[in-house]
Formats: C-alpha cells, sequence, structure tokens
C-alpha cells in the first residue's frame, strides 16, 4: 500500500466523529453515532473518551450524551486568526472565474470611512481571455445601492447599517439604478428570499454582476462574492447555471465561518 493512501484507523474513526457531530449540530449518544458511522458501540466508547479526555468533545451529564468540546472552538478562533479572509476566498473565487471565464470579486461592507455604508473590493481574480466594461481594482469603493454585492451586504446587515444607508442619497448612475429606499428594500428582501443579487446594470450600462453573500454563523455578511461580465456575454451563458455557482461558492466559503 502507497504510504500517502494508509490510513491509521483510530484517528480515521475519531475524525469521523467529530465531523459527525458537527455535520449533525446536536449533541449524540453513543448508539447514535456507532449507527451512523457503522462501529461497534464498544469503539465508539474507547474513541469518545479519548476525545473527551483531550478536550474534543465533551458529554452532557444530564442525558449522556456528547457534543464538540471546548478545544475545537480555541482551535477554530487560532486558525481564523491567522487565515485572513482575501486568503481564504482566492481558491474559490480563482475555481469560480475559471469556470465562466469572467471576472470575480470579493467585497466586504465599509462603514467606518464615510456616511454612508460602501462596499470595499478586497480580492479580484480575473480572466486572461476577456476584458470587462470596467475594471476597478482591489481597494475601490462603490455605493451599495447599486452593485450586487452592495445590496448582498446590506441585505445581510445589522439594522445599525441600515439605518445609515436609509438617509443615503441615491445617484442614479444609469437607468436602472434603484431610485429610492423603499425600492432597495423590496430588493433587498428578495435577496434574503433568494440568497443572491444581480446587477442589472445599474452603475454601468453594459456590465451585469450575480453576487451571493458570504454569512458567519450568525447569518451576518462577512464578504459578498460576485461573478461580473458585459452583459452581452452573460447573457449568452446559462444565467441559473451562473447563479447556483456563485450562490455554491459563497455557501462553500460561509461554511468554513461557521
Amino acid at each position: 500500500m502507497d504510504a500517502g493512501s494508509e490510513k491509521i484507523g483510530s484517528i480515521d474513526r475519531a475524525l469521523d466523529i467529530i465531523l459527525l457531530l458537527y455535520e449533525e449540530k446536536r449533541e449524540l449518544g453513543v448508539t447514535e453515532i456507532g449507527t451512523a458511522l457503522g462501529l461497534y458501540k464498544s469503539t465508539v466508547y474507547r474513541t469518545l473518551a479519548t476525545l473527551e479526555k483531550k478536550g474534543f468533545v465533551q458529554q452532557n451529564p444530564e442525558n449522556g450524551k456528547y457534543w464538540l468540546g471546548i478545544k475545537l472552538y480555541s482551535i477554530g478562533m487560532a486558525v481564523g486568526d491567522k487565515i485572513p479572509l482575501k486568503q481564504l476566498v482566492q481558491p474559490f473565487a480563482k475555481k469560480l472565474s475559471q469556470k465562466f471565464n469572467e471576472v470575480v470579486n470579493v467585497s466586504v461592507l465599509d462603514t467606518a470611512s464615510g456616511k454612508y455604508p460602501k462596499s470595499v473590493l478586497i480580492h479580484k481574480e480575473e480572466s486572461t481571455n476577456q476584458v470587462l466594461v470596467i475594471n476597478p481594482g482591489v481597494g475601490s469603493t462603490s455605493d451599495c445601492y447599486c452593485s450586487a454585492v452592495g445590496k448582498c451586504l446590506l441585505a445581510f446587515s445589522t439594522q445599525e447599517v441600515l439605518d445609515m444607508a436609509k438617509k443615503e442619497e441615491f445617484a442614479e448612475y444609469t437607468p436602472n439604478t434603484l431610485k429610492n429606499w423603499e425600492a432597495l428594500m423590496r430588493e433587498l428582501e428578495d435577496i434574503r428570499a433568494k440568497g443572491y443579487a444581480i446587477d442589472n446594470e445599474e452603475q454601468e450600462i453594459g456590465l451585469t454582476c450575480i453576487a451571493a453573500p458570504i454569512l458567519d454563523r450568525n447569518r451576518r455578511a462577512v464578504a459578498a462574492i460576485s461573478l461580473s461580465g458585459p452583459t452581452v456575454r452573460m447573457k449568452s451563458m446559462n444565467s441559473e447555471d451562473m447563479v447556483n455557482e456563485v450562490k455554491r461558492t459563497a455557501a462553500e466559503i460561509s461554511s468554513l465561518l461557521k
């Protein structure tokens, strides 16, 4: 057997139990774990005892069931502190860009540098074979009400952020730009229901964007990811496929933050 393909059974079982608890998002008993993983109860007992000793699981004394331990929380926080968001999203953004041969942007919300909330571009993946209508650089900002990423960030933000946006004066960049707060509110509700936003030439004629929010464990948007391209190219492709891929990519990144 290849050394790279070898598995250590006890470690493999321990990781399977941790992943099961994480995926189920609830306490599980020994019998439930054994049934789900196809393990003998005695094997589950021994593995849980080792994990509990190291702080990776903890037992509820009231019902005897097990849940993830505080050690995993500590490790997760340490990893999160060491991996910047830009580094985390890069491989996902690159894969999405390569699939459709279009530009992928990742933006975050900025509420500190001005009167109104703005979206700030923190990462860009560009196709070498296509030219975008407009091509803002990393660090550039845009009004939230007229961009797909901005609307995603607002839709899954706090009431405090929405109150800031409510006071904003809506500049009309194109005939498709939303005209007022009431129209934006209706669109934000639709975005929350569907899980994605569209910039239908609202900031620049000839440019279409599809975006989805990257959410933390509290379902707040820490960022948004978008697929952008000239409208003529975007409309020539399968729009349902593009929407699904953008949403799937955002969901994969979100899963790493929960």
